[in-house]
């Protein structure tokens, strides 16, 4: 990533081209953007980034965004991923107003308009096979050659078009063309589709329709009809945008909108073509698409992440023209910032080592305080219960530890979390060598964990009451994929290789008694674990289940700093 500080970035050269545009009045001094997706499957984090781009440009310019689906493709389109995308757009805050379009609206305007490409003499019915029209096209160093339909009479042209909508022709026998130029350089110049026939029914407008609308054909109208002034895209989109000019002009349409073109979003450990994330829903690889694991805006909801956290992302790695990619680290470190905030805290250990402290009262009713946000100066304290049997993580245990080592071992001495400093006196391990227990002995005066002697205690460790605490089922993501390019794979092989076998854990932690009662979606900071959240399908009343989120250790702040 090019930009290395972690300051948002406060311009990009879409916005300059928008001030540029402003200043000679443009548009009449407007700005008016969209967001067309095809509703064929989830957003991702790719969408996140062009949401926030053309949402944000226009709310800073006091401009207007809509919302438009560009369902042209009714075999892979679905209502489901239509509900899915408004909710996702919503969720992270933006707001189309009375603006939500469809390009099914436009079906009848597109059918004029390709009738006036027909009458002009600038469309033809076209009958070769998509093997003839390939290997007519031509190569980009050698020109294509005609179709030998392509000087129809415009009667004969109008003829066979009617015969299409009709239903008279089977599915892929028939297309209509541009006719514009069979030795373009630019091979989406020479005598693209403009419909195709396709007998499938559409979810908003039935059986009306056979033919539809290709997308470089019905994009460049809809912004038109709909007063689009920018028409912002990703940079696959570069060689279209002759077309796209084209189209309108020989249309003479009352406007012209700009297409500007902008990288996608590159992330490692990560694949964002949507064909490949609906391989891994229909296969079976993932829980659907909402999956936490699954780089889609729902999925990033569920796993815990906030929309503040999504735009941020989205401003700092900022709009440019040349392909990179970004560090999955950064998006981790927006997560972090914004859950430091908001998060409350508590006490969850999910890998349990038993701990006795032998000198502590049995029947001792014991309520330490506890702080449940310490960035968050209203969030108020707890109550927490202590007892003669904990539970501490393994990992804060070493039986032979090195120098230098600052949590519990045979003879040391650490701060429990808001409690006590205790020592292990006794290490007692199972028949296969495995440490199942320690005993251990409490300082009293310690309480809070501060020593009224001025002792220096350098390591602290959380802890949940054996007696008290409660168990809970804990999901552990990973990245699902294990390469940082998961298409960088030898021959043979698939991006499905490289995922992840560990990519989910789940466990059943001990966790303070209060976390039972989290409703879905609320957000905590398991105190020295990471983030997690209450899961948003799978928690119920009394029962959460909880996703982590991010872990605590934020390696790119660190780098930052270097």
């Amino acid at each position: 990533m090019e930009n290395k500080d972690t300051q948002p970035a406060s311009n990009n050269f879409i916005k300059s081209i928008i001030i540029e545009d402003l200043k000679n009045n443009k548009n009449n001094g407007k700005v008016h953007t969209r967001f067309p997706p095809e509703p064929n499957g989830y957003l991702h984090l790719g969408h996140a980034k062009s949401i926030c781009l053309n949402f944000g440009l226009a709310k800073e310019f006091g401009g207007l965004t809509n919302l438009r689906f560009d369902d042209t493709n009714p075999v892979k389109e679905d209502v489901e991923y239509v509900d899915s995308i408004i909710e996702d757009v919503k969720w992270l805050g933006f707001d189309w107003g009375d603006r939500l379009y469809y390009a099914s609206d436009y079906f009848d305007k597109l059918y004029e308009f390709a009738l006036q490409l027909i009458n002009d003499g600038l469309a033809y019915v076209c009958e070769q096979t998509p093997e003839e029209v390939k290997l007519y096209r031509g190569t980009l160093t050698e020109p294509g050659r005609p179709s030998p339909f392509r000087d129809r009479s415009i009667e004969e042209n109008l003829e066979l078009f009617k015969k299409m909508t009709n239903g008279e022709f089977p599915d892929g026998s028939r297309t209509l063309r541009a006719k514009i130029d069979m030795s373009s350089p630019n091979l989406n110049m020479r005598d693209p589709v403009i419909y195709r026939i396709k007998k499938a029914t559409h979810h908003r407008t039935g059986d009306k329709w056979c033919i539809y609308p290709m997308y470089d054909f019905t994009h460049g109208q809809s912004d038109m009809l709909e007063g689009i002034t920018h028409s912002i895209c990703t940079l696959e989109f570069e060689d279209h945008r002759p077309l796209y000019d084209w189209y309108l002009d020989v249309l003479k349409t009352p406007c012209h909108p700009q297409q500007i073109e902008f990288a996608r979003l590159n992330i490692n450990y990560t694949v964002l073509s949507k064909r490949k994330l609906l391989q891994l829903v229909k296969e079976g690889y993932v829980n659907g698409w909402d999956d936490p694991r699954m780089p889609t805006i729902s999925g990033f909801r569920r796993r815990g992440y906030t929309p503040q956290s999504i735009r941020d992302f989205a401003e700092r790695i900022g709009v440019t023209k040349a392909e990179s990619t970004v560090d999955y680290s950064v998006l981790e470190f927006c997560i972090r910032e914004d859950l430091n905030k908001i998060a409350q805290r508590a006490m969850a250990v999910v890998n349990p080592l038993k701990v006795t402290i032998e000198n502590y009262p049995e029947d001792n009713e014991d309520y330490l305080e506890a702080i449940n946000n310490p960035e968050d100066s209203n969030s108020g304290t707890r109550k927490i219960r202590f007892s003669k049997t904990i539970f501490i993580e393994k990992d804060d245990f070493m039986e032979e530890p090195p120098k230098k080592y600052f949590r519990l071992a045979p003879g040391k001495e650490v701060r429990l979390r808001y409690a006590y400093f205790i020592t292990c006196k006794e290490v007692i391990k199972d028949e296969n060598g495995e440490v199942v227990e320690l005993i251990c002995t409490y300082d009293p005066a310690s309480r809070g964990g501060n020593s009224p002697d001025g002792r220096k205690v350098q390591g602290t460790i959380h802890w949940v009451s054996a007696e008290y605490g409660k168990q809970a089922e804990v999901r552990l993501y990973d990245n699902l994929f294990l390469a940082e390019d998961p298409d960088n794979v030898e021959e043979g092989k698939t991006f499905l290789d490289n995922l992840n076998p560990n990519s989910l854990t789940t466990i059943n932690a001990w966790v303070e008694p209060m976390l039972l009662q989290a409703k879905p979606n609320d957000k905590f900071q398991f105190e020295r674990v990471g983030y997690f959240c209450a899961d948003a399908k799978d928690s119920i009343d009394g029962k959460p289940v909880f996703n982590r989120t991010v872990g605590l250790r934020d390696s790119w702040a660190k780098m930052m700093k270097k």
